[in-house]
């Protein structure tokens, strides 16, 4: 299902939805809680309100991973400014197999070379994981070194279009290592599929959750047709 919104608001600039659709079906990761809505009242069975409530994990779709899911002195979401959710921001397209970690190599050639990166938060689609509702254990992920690069370059926020920056199967998860020591912020879980490379605006708002180690974000990239690279 497309996840492109037809509206042209914000002053006639394009907006991509790059959240998946939150629902029972939705794959979460093997042992995690999966997503489950209880309807309490419904007016269609004659109440006056209708009424419901959610268990599920925080690691759900579109998500913010805060820094005590990853490092034993890390803050919870709640702590995260939100200035790392929202700005300038780079999509780019990875030309990576199934199951890789994605390098500087996989990347288009203009950004192969040592050159400055254009915003601070950088988004990176694989089109490794292209169904949330249907889990598959060979998506992708970051390379360390990749993180390290951006992190020396100034960018605080990066963002994958699968459930993880470290494969599935990683005990000892050595990108979000990475993150915890440039002290990033990360993305997971978004819908890129639709979105060309190039510079936007990214609203991505973790909910404010006391202690969270991570939170559901509802994200959106907006397109200034006047912003190249």
């Amino acid at each position: 299902m497309s996840q492109l919104l037809t509206e042209t608001t914000l002053a006639g600039s394009k907006i991509y939805d790059i959240t998946p659709v939150i629902s029972e079906r939705i794959g979460v990761f093997p042992g995690d809680t999966k997503f489950q809505r209880s309807v309490l009242l419904d007016m269609k069975q004659g109440h006056n309100i209708g009424l419901s409530s959610v268990t599920t994990t925080v690691h759900l779709g579109a998500h913010a991973d805060a820094p005590n899911h990853y490092d034993l002195s890390g803050v919870g979401i709640e702590s995260r400014a939100l200035t790392r959710y929202f700005g300038k921001c780079l999509v780019l397209l990875a030309k990576v197999a199934r199951g890789e970690r994605v390098a500087r190599h996989h990347l288009d050639s203009r950004w192969q070379a040592n050159t400055a990166w254009p915003a601070d938060k950088i988004l990176v689609a694989t089109g490794s994981f292209p169904n949330p509702d249907q889990w598959n254990s060979d998506f992708c992920s970051f390379a360390p070194e990749l993180i390290g690069t951006w992190a020396q370059a100034g960018v605080k926020t990066i963002g994958i279009d699968t459930p993880s920056i470290d494969p599935e199967t990683s005990k000892d998860l050595p990108s979000h290592k990475m993150v915890a020591l440039h002290d990033l912020s990360i993305l997971e879980g978004l819908v890129l599929s639709e979105v060309p490379e190039g510079l936007y605006t990214l609203i991505a708002l973790p909910l404010k959750i006391e202690n969270a180690d991570a939170a559901p974000l509802r994200a959106i990239l907006v397109a200034d047709e006047g912003r190249a690279f």
